[in-house]
């Protein structure tokens, strides 16, 4: 049976073999676990996924969601499987017992979420996004807050959102005027208007809890005086009962190129003057809390975005196989040479070996970022927790644009693949593409993670972060280079990461103000030819595991397995990676076009 959605194959190899998470169950934190239970858990994911949320997806798209009278409501075929995560409490598995999870391993959290976000992101999110609103409050909040709130967000039986963007106020958050009035019962008096509100309002769960960024009369301007308030759809007593409407009212849907069964609401708030919050932390705290938030936010972006491009591959892998078309080129003109799948084909081969070697290098990237938050949570005192830290920080941003920009390659590229009927509803893949572009848009542009890249992260700690991702690199380099087959492709990663190295103290380094302009200029060059060397390090790490394992005596399917491996990471340090290495050359030698030119001359 071909594999769809996302290669269990690859997930095992990437756990097991090249992570070893089997190592987290000599943590305390997860000693009671084992690799039967993950296993069990990633199956499970896979037939639920399969089954019941996979079949949504396409019909969910035609039907959107539907906004009348003040409500949304989601596709009907949404409810049944949205009730079997639920009760299959499928929405929070990473967290404590205490709190309505199960303290599952981050790691092997994402590869049961390769399978359900693939199969129907948008009817998953619904009961999964309350998972960064219980976080902030888990964090930050005080005992009641915790008690009120935290268990239902987690289990999915109330919704979560973030209440940020205005009109007037999208990235530049201190610009924004929703304000806030203390009451002296304690609550706030919330009043404002947002927009982008991803599920901001529908009819799955029986309450909805808003963290709302606003502003307290009399706080400082900017976002020093930002303070974050927990703002329920349905006010909720202290005793956990539900009491009146919370005068925050849905005032429109937005009509998307993708996504189409995601609410992405615009959100009124006090019109009637009867909306109230809870303080979250403490006044003018907002922006700090909210972080807690956004880098989860961006990390599930970024992998998002890859689950697109993981389904999207294995369409196309499978179609390629399967689809006669014209003869094999080595045929030359013979009018007998029967016509072939056009996998056979050395242009379809190229962009399925492209796909690969991107789906491939993003799911080890990926996960490996869940390993060292397994690691730093199980362990906050251990020798490694601030390099384990450092790279996470260091990640982020690469994490949420790379893996957005490309995946959104990886689902244009499938298209490709499919020729014309790529491009019709025939085939999923056009829904796809779709949906995957708003990766690199929300909770922060690719510019945006970009200029956080060169701007924070590259001088953090006086450049600690970027060294212990080098030195971490340098590690793979050493290692392969002990292995006669994989010694020249070390080689050439060795160039890029020094290639890589200059471009950083290039663009971090500050100057006259012409000069941090054009450096700005190279940020996203920048962050992408990062990606491009990560990846290579994550399939070259991968390539020297097969290589061990091609040493010892394997199964022939397995041996097949672990030769596309290498292949794969052969590809794209030999093909991709040089490509790299001369966008790093500009980033050195920077050409400030972009920055001299006049406005007028945009548009003429």
């Amino acid at each position: 049976m071909a594999q769809i959605l996302a290669d269990r194959r690859d997930i095992d190899f990437v756990l097991y073999e090249q992570f070893d998470a089997e190592q987290l169950t000599r943590y305390h934190k997860f000693a009671d676990q084992n690799k039967k239970l993950f296993d069990m858990l990633v199956t499970e994911a896979r037939n639920l996924s399969v089954k019941e949320i996979l079949p949504t997806n396409a019909e969910g798209d035609e039907q959107g969601v539907v906004f009348e009278n003040g409500q949304v409501r989601v596709p009907e075929c949404f409810h049944r499987p949205f009730r079997l995560l639920l009760d299959g409490e499928w929405t929070s598995m990473t967290e404590s017992p205490e709190y309505g999870g199960q303290g599952i391993p981050n790691m092997i959290n994402t590869a049961v979420l390769e399978y359900i976000w693939g199969a129907n992101y948008c009817l998953a999110n619904y009961g999964m996004m309350g998972h960064g609103t219980g976080k902030m409050i888990e964090l930050f909040g005080t005992p009641e807050q915790k008690a009120l709130f935290v268990k239902k967000l987690y289990k999915g039986q109330w919704g979560g959102t973030m209440l940020l963007t205005e009109p007037e106020a999208g990235s530049d958050v201190g610009a924004l005027t929703t304000s806030a009035r203390k009451n002296t019962d304690g609550t706030y008096s919330i009043t404002g208007n947002k927009i982008f509100i991803t599920n901001g309002d529908h009819d799955l769960t029986e309450n909805i809890i808003h963290p709302v960024l606003a502003r307290v009369e009399g706080a400082p301007a900017g976002t020093r005086g930002i303070s974050i308030f927990i703002v329920p759809k349905i006010w909720v007593n202290e005793d956990g009962s539900p009491g009146e409407p919370n005068d925050v009212v849905c005032t429109g849907v937005e009509k998307k190129l993708g996504i189409h069964a995601s609410a992405t609401c615009s959100i009124a708030l006090g019109q009637k003057g009867q909306c109230r919050g809870l303080l979250l932390g403490e006044e003018n705290q907002g922006m700090p809390i909210m972080f807690h938030m956004m880098n989860e936010a961006r990390l599930n972006v970024g992998f998002q975005g890859f689950t697109y491009a993981s389904a999207a591959y294995l369409y196309a892998a499978n179609y390629a196989k399967q689809r006669i078309q014209g003869r094999d080129i080595a045929a030359g003109k013979d009018p007998e040479a029967p016509n072939v799948p056009i996998v056979v084909h050395p242009d379809v081969r190229r962009m399925l070996m492209w796909m690969k070697a991107h789906v491939d290098g993003m799911r080890s990237f990926i996960y490996y970022v869940s390993l060292l938050m397994d690691r730093k949570n199980a362990d906050p005192e251990g020798s490694r927790s601030e390099t384990d830290q450092d790279l996470i920080d260091f990640f982020i941003p690469l994490a949420k644009a790379y893996c957005s920009q490309r995946s959104f390659d990886v689902c244009a590229t499938a298209m490709q693949v499919y020729g014309g009927y790529g491009y019709t509803r025939e085939f999923p893949v056009e829904q796809l593409m779709r949906d995957c572009r708003i990766t690199s848009i929300y909770e922060g542009t690719d510019g945006i993670q970009a200029m956080d890249l060169i701007g924070r992260k590259l001088r953090l700690k006086n450049g600690r972060l970027f060294a212990c991702f080098v030195e971490d690199v340098g590690k793979t380099i050493s290692r392969a280079r002990d292995i006669p087959a994989l010694k020249d492709m070390a080689d050439v990663l060795a160039r890029a990461l020094a290639r890589l190295e200059q471009a950083a103290g290039k663009v971090s380094r500050q100057g006259p103000a012409d000069q941090v302009r054009t450096a700005y200029a190279y940020a996203f060059p920048f962050l992408e030819v990062t990606g491009d060397v990560i990846v290579a390090w994550m399939l070259l790490w991968r390539a020297c595991v097969a290589s061990e394992k091609l040493a010892a005596k394997v199964r022939k399917k397995d041996k097949t397995y672990y030769q596309g491996i290498m292949y794969t990471a052969e590809f794209f340090i030999c093909n991709l990676l040089p490509p790299a290495m001369g966008k790093m050359d500009c980033i050195v030698s920077p050409n400030s076009a972009a920055i001299d030119i006049a406005d007028e001359c945009f548009g003429g």
